[in-house]
């Protein structure tokens, strides 16, 4: 299932909803849809406001969400500015501040994270595979 939805952060919950409400039609176990949601909101977060800078209402994230009898996988697409993976290391968490910790969860939550440079008409693509 694939769907485009505009690179704010109002969009947040549309797209947590589209991402659950998926997995609960393909009834996916409801901790497995948790860390994926939470996950999900994470990296979309972080799109909106490293990559394209809190938001723009002229500008997209595309999910597409695949699902075999072995995992889930879900991608999402953006034209902000482009990822270095290399960079995007989880904070210290005896750094106590707000803030920060998208990375953490995603990394605790989800099986594999991988980046593509590029695919199709986006600068970034974001893998989850999350294991069943």
């Amino acid at each position: 299932m694939r769907q485009k939805f505009i690179a704010l952060v109002s969009s947040l919950s549309e797209i947590r909803k589209f991402i659950k409400n998926f997995l609960i039609e393909k009834k996916i176990d409801y901790k497995i849809i948790q860390d994926i949601e939470l996950a999900s909101g994470e990296a979309v977060m972080n799109i909106v406001k490293h990559g394209y800078n809190n938001g723009n209402e002229k500008e997209f994230i595309e999910i597409l969400i695949k699902l075999n009898s072995k995992q889930i996988e879900i991608n999402f697409y953006d034209n902000g500015s482009p990822v270095d993976p290399k960079k995007i290391k989880p904070r210290d968490l005896e750094d106590i501040k707000p803030g920060g910790l998208g990375s953490h969860f995603i990394e605790k939550k989800i099986d594999e994270v991988k980046w593509k440079k590029s695919s199709e008409n986006w600068i970034n693509h974001l893998i989850f595979i999350k294991y069943l």
